[in-house]
């Protein structure tokens, strides 16, 4: 066991050893940092004879702090940015990829050269004396190596983005044969970029290079925007709009599901009462993947030749997901089917965790069956089932996979500035913001999923404080 332990910490120790050489290397002090601190604590935990519960929880720690505390101080770090396309780097970035972008080619001969590369590095042989790389034109050292042709074609795309600086220009290849010397048609000088033509564009404070004239060089660089972005999804009429009707549906949807589930779970606890085999197959949705079972209801919702407009209405053509109220029942419906058994066993065993003395005096009284279920069984279920409805809520607030899998979100909204459908809810209007279109903006994106923990936070805690008044 013990070299098993040493063998163990000392892959980890390998792995953090490879981090600090990278973000050394990167100049991130403050990660180089928290992982030299959190290296050396792992071995002094583990090689040690004392700290004997650390030993157990170090491992949760560690994937704790990795997982979601980092995760959740960066997504808070990237809402006061203007984190997206076109603001993915730094300053010094995006002055690069502008005289980059900018350059064009000086006319005259084309030098010869080959296409070499070491140690997955590539870089351009010239006059078989001369290496170029991103960082320069330099003698030759060992360990370079021309490619033979078929590795050029499969990493032509890497060539082809290749640039050797040089003479305050590039040398570039569009062959893997000849490079040609291009210029840059814009400056950099005093801070701002002046172009060909005289325009001058200066930092205008927001991660940008903008002339007096309003017209921005892209890209540009992440920034500090403070609450820019949450005063956007509030006031900006572009987003205020959809997002205001994502959220009443995100509401309705989460309810509506919550209700029906229970409904539906409590009605079959209550008939099915000791016919285990009808108990035993109401099971069998909850245990199918819920990703698989919305992939399934797509193909049976299927307008043209799905199982429900073919056979079941007798070949009626009906939207179900291309109607946006259609939609939306549809979601519904399949989200209900998804999550009523995990409901009825719930109920099921709630129910029979009733003492029976208790309906038994409720029936000698004169109650009958339904004085005894609304006044008798059922404030004792909501007591025990109370916090499993309000996590089935926060669950359906942000259940992305049901809405992804089965609408991805449409029938979209052709009226909305933004890309949003009618079944969207705030998470998967989140996915689209940072991840979809053409235009990914994670700095709105993570303001909107904070704007999402304190909504869920919220109703949460107003649900635990009315169950414990309940129980009381």
């Amino acid at each position: 066991m013990r070299m098993v332990k040493f063998l163990i910490l000392g892959v980890v120790d390998a792995l953090a050893v490879y981090g600090l050489v990278g973000l050394a290397g990167q100049r991130a002090w403050w990660m180089f940092g928290v992982l030299l601190a959190g290296a050396v604590a792992v071995n002094a935990v583990y090689l040690g004879r004392r700290a004997v519960p650390a030993k157990y929880l170090a491992p949760g720690v560690v994937l704790l702090l990795v997982y979601q505390v980092y995760v959740v101080l960066y997504t808070g770090y990237a809402a006061f940015t203007n984190y997206g396309d076109g603001h993915n780097g730094t300053k010094a970035d995006a002055v690069a990829a502008i005289l980059a972008g900018s350059e064009i080619r000086v006319p005259g001969p084309s030098v010869a050269i080959r296409v070499a590369a070491r140690d997955g590095e590539l870089g351009f042989l010239v006059d078989g004396a001369r290496v170029g790389t991103r960082a320069g034109l330099g003698p030759v050292t060992p360990g370079w190596q021309a490619l033979p042709y078929d590795q050029i074609v499969a990493r032509q795309a890497e060539i082809a983005a290749l640039r050797v600086p040089l003479d305050g220009g590039g040398l570039r290849t569009a062959d893997g044969i000849t490079a040609a010397r291009y210029r840059p048609t814009i400056t950099y000088r005093d801070g701002a970029m002046v172009d060909a033509h005289g325009v001058v564009y200066r930092d205008d404070g927001r991660g940008a290079f903008a002339a007096a004239d309003g017209r921005r060089l892209s890209p540009g660089w992440k920034v500090f925007v403070g609450p820019e972005n949450f005063a956007s999804v509030l006031t900006s009429a572009e987003i205020r709009g959809p997002f205001l009707g994502v959220l009443v549906w995100t509401f309705a949807f989460a309810g509506l599901s919550v209700a029906l589930s229970f409904g539906f779970g409590l009605v079959l606890a209550l008939v099915l009462d000791g016919f285990r085999l009808y108990r035993t197959l109401l099971v069998l949705p909850y245990a199918f993947p819920a990703f698989m079972a919305a992939l399934l209801w797509q193909g049976l919702l299927n307008p043209d030749h799905g199982f429900v407009n073919q056979v079941l209405l007798g070949g009626a053509h009906v939207p179900w997901l291309g109607d946006p109220w259609l939609a939306r029942l549809s979601v519904l419906a399949v989200n209900v089917w998804i999550g009523f058994p995990y409901m009825f066993l719930i109920c099921t065993g709630a129910l029979q965790a009733i003492p029976a003395p208790l309906s038994e005096a409720a029936r000698v009284d004169g109650a009958g069956p339904w004085r005894v279920l609304r006044s008798v069984k059922l404030p004792l279920l909501l007591v025990s089932t109370a916090p499993v409805l309000v996590a089935t809520f926060a669950f359906n607030f942000n259940n992305f996979n049901v809405i992804y899998m089965l609408t991805g979100g449409g029938p979209r909204d052709a009226r909305a500035p933004i890309d949003v459908g009618a079944t969207d809810l705030l998470i998967s209007l989140v996915y689209k913001l940072a991840f979809g279109g053409s235009a990914r903006n994670y700095g709105l994106a993570c303001a909107v999923s904070i704007l999402i923990f304190v909504v869920i936070a919220v109703v949460s805690l107003a649900g635990f404080r009315r169950a414990a008044r309940v129980a009381a």
